[in-house]
């Protein structure tokens, strides 16, 4: 933020939020925004050092049950409680359904799936607490991925894994919608982040490699880490209080869209 840029609204005042995955990308983008806005922010992450001034680093591996549970009570009890949790951490994985052996696709499963439910199955108590005590402020968004809706190549695993994230999402704002609790998921296109960095690099042209990714979104460039920040910390947000069950594509355009080609 520059000197003559506006001073965030402090709307989330008063608000407690964990962010998973928080030490880098879109999860340290949505941490800095979510302590922008007003917020008391938690980061957990396998390595929190990363983690955005003026948030709380809490190192945990979403693959350990034990772990995570300690991670949120720990966050909570600095806290002082919890209204908001965002589910963001999660890897990526390349190739058709003939590339990856199985001990992969349980990895990334196990990261990208069964993270979220261990992580809100240690919050919803505190989650619940917060409905309870202030209604309209309790929320779980996910990060979800256009992967989710849109049959991307050489994306196999990811795309099934980030699937699961969606149909997950749904059915825990069923679950627990009239216990004050929304759930929804925000589904980026391809983001300009550190682990899309990683990938271009193992691209035999990266500079090809990135306009293409640049030229396969309608918008013709990388969404960025802030800005599908700003659409989590919407749906967070108590300007979403009626907002549960969606997902919400920023994507430059990918899903929705169909250019014809452009003219020579």
């Amino acid at each position: 933020m520059t000197s003559t840029d506006p001073a965030p609204s402090q709307d989330l005042a008063g608000l407690t939020a964990l962010v998973t995955g928080g030490g880098s990308g879109i999860g340290a983008a949505t941490a800095r925004l979510l302590t922008a806005r007003g917020a008391r922010v938690a980061v957990l992450d396998r390595d929190p050092a990363g983690a955005p001034e003026g948030t709380l680093a809490v190192q945990a591996d979403v693959t350990s049950d034990e772990g995570v549970r300690a991670a949120v009570a720990e966050a909570v009890g600095e806290l002082g409680g919890l209204h908001i949790l965002v589910g963001n951490a999660g890897i990526g994985a390349i190739g058709t359904v003939e590339d990856n052996p199985d001990d992969e696709w349980q990895r990334v499963m196990d990261i990208n799936v069964l993270g979220l439910v261990r992580t809100a199955r240690a919050a919803l108590p505190h989650l619940r607490k917060a409905a309870e005590s202030r209604p309209g402020t309790a929320s779980i968004t996910h990060t979800c991925s256009i992967a989710a809706t849109a049959g991307l190549p050489q994306r196999a695993l990811y795309s099934a894994s980030k699937g699961a994230v969606l149909a997950l999402t749904l059915a825990m704002a069923a679950d627990h919608v009239r216990e004050g609790v929304r759930v929804n998921c925000v589904n980026p296109g391809t983001a300009d982040t550190p682990w899309v960095g990683r990938l271009l690099g193992q691209a035999e042209d990266p500079a090809a490699e990135r306009a293409a990714l640049n030229a396969r979104q309608p918008m013709g460039r990388l969404v960025s880490a802030d800005e599908v920040a700003a659409a989590i910390v919407y749906l967070a947000s108590p300007a979403a209080a009626s907002v549960t069950g969606a997902s919400l594509a920023v994507d430059g355009g990918m899903q929705g869209l169909r250019l014809r080609p452009a003219a020579d």
